[in-house]
């Protein structure tokens, strides 16, 4: 009953500037007579069968009559003319109330209307958009062609129905840039990009259009920044605003945290001061090669060759979180080390981000890691699938601890 009456007026339909009064709406609903006095008592016990509606209140006042009010019910639940029984109508009967369900007249305006219901009505039959990732106060959407006409009106009425949203971009190109950020449109709200992100019990603030951030990857961000232990060591070469470093200092980690992006190294620097842990991160703005091939290298041979046992003493590891590309940069692994004196060392964990279409995902990233390597891994290596990125792509994480005859190899 209740998906036919709940439903916005017709007339909204291919509607392409939002006219919040075109969604009003009159529609009939249960409704009993209730003493006030017996008003509290009553609502818990039968608040299964009330009505549930966006911005809708259901208890209603009635005019020039304060000893009553009236209780509206949700029309599947209960039918008018027709006394509750059970529980529900034995309570009624014990607060003096006898009478039968009527129907009530009740006014509907665009605030009662989810965001689903409105798109729904409004956009073609199937095109529903109410999908959207949230970064801080912004809104980002990824509309597809047919979908632009409306692009005004879905940004205003997420704004409207999304509590702190004041900004809703929508994506207009693939992440295909050196400095892995994709340009964005403003379709509804304020101009302003910087934000400020809470995740893993850390702070980040950036400007979301200058940087990659992703708040799908927060349960990756955690599930690796767990692995770590106080004293380890983290190079992370592509390190973004800090997602994996800023929390793997917290945990007393050493940081040598890379990124290219200007931009996205401006924000590093500032995000390990807003969470007191710059002491623990060394940043740098270089490519991820160089950065493993002079500054990953440079400190992996000075933490081997150290006298200070604190130094020795530690696991290593190398994230890459860069999967479109990051599998590509394990070549510069290979010889790393090779004419180095080395003492009983041991090699890094490796942690490296990648996508694929293949049918078998995990077999496929194996595959292409072995490959650059010129190595197998070992047999104890991980691979986790992190998500979807879209239909037959996911995104995986190959982890697994750098042979070292890989590290020592003559090219």
């Amino acid at each position: 009953m209740s998906e036919s009456l709940f439903t916005p007026p017709p007339g909204v339909r291919g509607m392409e500037v939002l006219d919040r009064q075109a969604f009003n709406l009159t529609v009939q609903v249960p409704a009993i007579k209730i003493p006030t006095k017996a008003i509290g008592g009553l609502l818990k016990p039968l608040k299964s069968i009330l009505l549930k509606r966006p911005n809708t209140k259901k208890v209603v006042d009635i005019p020039d009559d304060q000893q009553h009010k009236v209780l509206l019910f949700d029309p599947d639940k209960v039918e008018p003319e027709e006394n509750l029984t059970g529980e529900h109508g034995k309570l009624l009967q014990e607060n003096g109330v006898t009478a039968a369900p009527h129907l009530y007249d009740l006014q509907l305006g665009y605030e009662s209307w989810t965001a689903q219901e409105v798109l729904t009505a409004v956009l073609p039959e199937g095109e529903v958009t109410t999908a959207f990732s949230r970064v801080g106060h912004i809104a980002h959407l990824n509309l597809r062609d047919h979908q632009l006409p409306y692009k005004t009106l879905i940004g205003q009425v997420i704004m409207d129905k999304n509590q702190g949203i004041t900004s809703v971009v929508n994506k207009t190109n693939i992440i295909n840039n050196t400095f892995r950020f994709f340009s964005m449109e403003l379709i509804a709200g304020e101009d302003k990009t910087t934000v400020t992100v809470k995740e893993n019990h850390c702070s980040f603030e950036f400007d979301f259009a200058q940087v990659y951030w992703n708040p799908r990857l927060g349960t990756e961000h955690e599930r690796i920044t767990n692995k770590l232990r106080a004293r380890d060591v983290v190079y992370d070469v592509f390190a973004g605003v800090g997602p994996f470093s800023i929390p793997a200092a917290r945990k007393r980690c050493e940081i040598l945290a890379n990124d290219l992006n200007p931009e996205s190294y401006k924000w590093l620097v500032h995000n390990t001061k807003l969470n007191k842990v710059q002491d623990r991160v060394r940043t740098f703005n270089m490519d991820g090669r160089q950065f493993i091939q002079e500054v990953v290298k440079k400190d992996m041979i000075d933490r081997c060759q150290a006298e200070d046992a604190d130094l020795q003493d530690h696991t290593s590891h190398v994230i890459m979180n860069l999967p479109a590309m990051a599998v590509e940069f394990l070549d510069a692994f290979v010889g790393l080390l090779a004419g180095e004196t080395l003492q009983e060392y041991r090699p890094p964990m490796i942690h490296c981000h990648t996508f694929s279409k293949a049918d078998d995902p995990a077999a496929d990233a194996r595959h292409r890691v072995e490959e650059v390597l010129g190595a197998a891994l070992p047999k104890d290596h991980y691979i986790h699938r992190v998500r979807d990125v879209a239909p037959n792509k996911e995104m995986m994480c190959v982890s697994f601890q750098m042979p070292l005859d890989v590290l020592l190899t003559h090219q």
